[in-house]
């Protein structure tokens, strides 16, 4: 009889019995080759991670941080915590010492898990100020630092099975599994706690979507301690698919090649590199293969919803695919068929060339208070539409407020804010609707769309409201554009710093003989700048007058979440930018 998952933890179960003999649960790669972990190795220290927690003294409820890059050690673990009853506290390694001392003390942390020694130096200076904190432990080996061996060698000489199935027995599945805290991209982030029936719906929910395609293996490189990385990486052992942690964002491409994987998820920004590379290539052919590669674009970037195609159209695709997109699966691995896109709107444009090269790409919606998935795309009949996240996930309900703000309600929305609970009843309803603090609405009754995060709205100074995402994502349209943001609360206009592609911009000024020195040197050109005025102007004729892009600046430096413009999961943190760029602002606005 298969095991019966109520709790996060009940996956181990799966492990025992229906995937015993699985070699490769995990894949990681150690020095230059890949080893697999088979489900021995996962059960074995998982529960050695229970064994020496317990005999540190560990109790349900107590808090235990984790700032680990993916690798199987996360997942031992984080269940090795929570089948004991602990609360596993994820943390990005990104954070401000600032962020990392507010959630351990917050959180009433007793243990601390890190990865090496460059994280552990980001926090050495803080832990004397977490007045609970007991020990820290590193994965890697770290001179000054508690090996997480030790805990692992003190798991195996206090082994006892039986407590631990005895106290999680005692676990119930509404009880709290995780604090997650928010990103804080304005500020200290709150602490989102989710309980494990709040994961397990949404996990399965998500699984009943994947399971008939017959995935076997899985890329993984989000950051699990993001829920929405998080989430598939539960659904991903539900489902039995080998999980391939890479090595980093920029090895992508040669992980893709080397491990083969049938699926991934990413964020639109992935995808836009990605479509990038394939325009790249592109450029750096001549004569009519450029122009049979270009003619193989534009029919991908006009694909329409599978079965509205044309017989007409698909004989085209047919020839393009043997002629263009095959190459383009080859480059990612040969075998992605899936990858689900989610943590911020994808381009139209970009998901059509996916489709249209046989890799199909699944928006979805959700929050860390919602764990996370709120809707997203899947291949029934009518179950995706470009330019959505697709409809309502089975089990959750969606409504829109007349304000537009989009409301949802399910066995996803999260048990409250740890230590809030002013705050949690602020986003939390008496009817039970948790108010998303997102803007949408949906399409033919159905479909959702999301266009903009309510308090990222803001009104000019002759009182007009701007969506500025929606504006954002029609400009990154262009490829001459990498990143932008709109602004222009409170003054008589819209205006925009913009992050020319520098890929593209290099290619364009090779193209019309210009040297192209520096990214520096460039966007002070001219002609740069009227090129990417065109752009400006020809996007503008797309939307409202009051919401026109009327001046820009231009900057060189590339916006990532190590720069500090974008969140972990690469959106804008906007009050950072405002103030890293308020020169560029003033001369766009007080000093005309």
């Amino acid at each position: 009889m298969e095991a019966q998952v109520l709790r996060i933890f009940d996956l181990l179960e799966l492990y025992r019995g229906k995937y015993s003999s699985k070699k490769d649960v995990f894949t990681f790669r150690k020095g230059q080759e890949w080893k697999a972990f088979t489900a021995t190795e996962y059960l074995n220290f998982a529960d050695r991670v229970s064994s020496g927690l317990l005999a540190l003294g560990v109790h349900k409820g107590d808090k235990i941080a984790t700032i680990i890059n993916n690798c199987p050690a996360w997942n031992y673990l984080d269940m090795g915590i929570m089948q004991i009853g602990a609360v596993h506290v994820p943390v990005y390694p990104t954070l401000s010492q600032h962020n990392f001392l507010h959630i351990f003390s917050h959180a009433d942390v007793r243990f601390i898990f890190v990865s090496d020694r460059s994280i552990y130096d980001r926090i050495c200076d803080i832990l004397p100020r977490v007045h609970t904190l007991e020990a820290v432990f590193a994965i890697e080996k770290t001179e000054g630092v508690r090996h997480w061996k030790e805990l692992l060698v003190l798991g195996q000489k206090e082994q006892n099975n039986s407590l631990i199935r005895e106290i999680s027995a005692g676990i119930s599945p509404g009880d709290l599994a995780t604090i997650i805290y928010t990103s804080g991209t304005t500020g200290a982030g709150k602490g989102v706690m989710l309980s494990h029936s709040n994961f397990v719906s949404n996990f399965m929910a998500t699984a009943n979507i994947v399971e008939p395609k017959n995935v076997s293996k899985a890329l993984s490189f989000l950051p699990l301690c993001h829920v929405y990385e998080r989430m598939l990486n539960y659904m991903y052992q539900y489902l039995g698919i080998s999980v391939c942690y890479a090595e980093s964002i920029e090895k992508i491409g040669d992980n893709l090649r080397e491990l083969q994987p049938d699926m991934m998820c990413a964020v639109p920004r992935l995808l836009e590199k990605m479509y990038d590379g394939f325009n790249t290539r592109g450029r750096s052919l001549k004569g009519i293969k450029k122009s049979i590669y270009f003619w193989a674009m534009r029919l991908a970037e006009d694909y329409e919803h599978p079965g509205q195609n044309s017989n007409l159209y698909e004989i085209r695709r047919k020839l393009a695919d043997h002629l263009v997109y095959r190459k383009w699966r080859k480059a990612l691995g040969g075998k992605l068929r899936f990858i689900v896109s989610g943590g911020a709107s994808l381009r139209p444009k970009i998901a059509r060339v996916f489709w249209a090269a046989k890799i199909q790409v699944m928006e979805g919606y959700g929050l860390t208070e919602t764990s996370p998935v709120v809707a997203v795309s899947n291949f029934e009949p009518e179950g995706m539409k470009f330019g959505t996240v697709g409809p309502p996930l089975n089990g959750v309900e969606v409504m829109i407020a007349p304000d537009g703000e989009i409301l949802c309600r399910g066995p996803n929305v999260m048990l409250g804010y740890y230590k809030e609970p002013e705050l949690t009843s602020e986003v939390i309803d008496n009817e039970g609707w948790f108010h998303t603090g997102d803007i949408g609405l949906l399409v033919e009754g159905k479909y959702l769309k999301i266009t903009d995060r309510k308090k990222e709205m803001f009104k000019t100074s002759g009182g007009k409201y701007i969506a500025p995402q929606e504006i954002e994502n029609r400009f990154k349209e262009s490829d001459f554009i990498e990143n932008i943001i709109v602004l222009g609360e409170n003054k008589h206009f819209a205006a925009a710093i913009i992050v020319p592609s520098v890929v593209h911009l290099r290619g364009w000024c090779s193209s019309k003989g210009y040297d192209f020195i520096s990214h520096a040197e460039a966007i002070k050109d001219e002609r740069v700048i009227q090129r990417i005025q065109r752009e400006v102007d020809e996007m503008n004729i797309t939307i409202n007058k009051t919401e026109q892009i009327k001046t820009f600046r231009l900057t060189d430096h590339e916006w990532t979440p190590e720069s500090g413009e974008l969140s972990p999961t690469l959106k804008l943190r906007r009050n950072f930018i405002l103030d890293k760029y308020r020169a560029l602002i003033y001369d766009m606005y007080d000093a005309r």
